[in-house]
């Protein structure tokens, strides 16, 4: 839940710092983060206890609703309001569309400065050529394996072999279900290869 000072129940004025601080479980103490994020100057500091791969956060949901124009909002590390990078440019692009600026103490970003949206945008060109190479890698990995007679996805679970032998338990007068139990697979498989053999 959002954590707030009886003096500190006023509503956000533009231009403001306002902090967020997120730790992963109850056993973690988020008062490093509250320190630093009051020590930049952050007017009000919102605090997460979850995962960062969770889509809920209500004290996360509850800062961006209350930034406007002007306003900042400042982390005390990049992975505190986001894990994935992608994500994250995402939101910050979003939180700029707003007019609102972004800042992440332990990387020295701010999107407020001319270096700080340079740094921001190394960091999405690297995230896009970090995407870029991993696609090359599994292009030139399947292109690979189908040049060595190889193709990407699961091996068929019915082989001729297990086809063969099924027909020969059924032609015994053993049962469809009991066939497909002997080979090691479903009755729904043995009945479909039955039917396009």
């Amino acid at each position: 839940m959002p954590t707030t000072t009886p003096s500190q129940r006023t509503a956000a004025r533009p231009g403001h710092l306002l902090g967020y601080a997120r730790v992963s479980t109850t056993a973690q103490d988020p008062a490093l983060q509250h320190d630093a994020l009051t020590a930049a100057g952050c007017y009000r500091v919102w605090s997460d206890t979850a995962s960062g791969a969770l889509a809920e956060r209500p004290a996360l949901d509850d800062v961006l609703a209350r930034l406007g124009p002007g306003d900042v909002l400042v982390v005390w590390r990049l992975d505190r309001l986001d894990r994935s990078l992608r994500h994250l440019l995402t939101l910050i692009d979003d939180l700029d569309g707003r007019g609102v600026g972004f800042r992440s103490l332990s990387e020295s970003i701010d999107t407020t400065t001319a270096t700080g949206r340079l740094v921001l945008h190394l960091f999405g060109a690297l995230g896009e050529f970090e995407r870029d190479l991993l696609r090359e890698r599994t292009s030139a990995g399947l292109q690979a394996a189908a040049a060595r007679g190889r193709h990407g996805g699961r091996p068929p679970v019915m082989t001729p072999a297990k086809l063969a032998a099924a027909r020969s338990l059924l032609a015994a007068g053993r049962s469809t279900s009991e066939a497909a139990a002997a080979i090691g697979v479903s009755r729904a498989t043995l009945y479909r290869s039955l039917k396009t053999d």
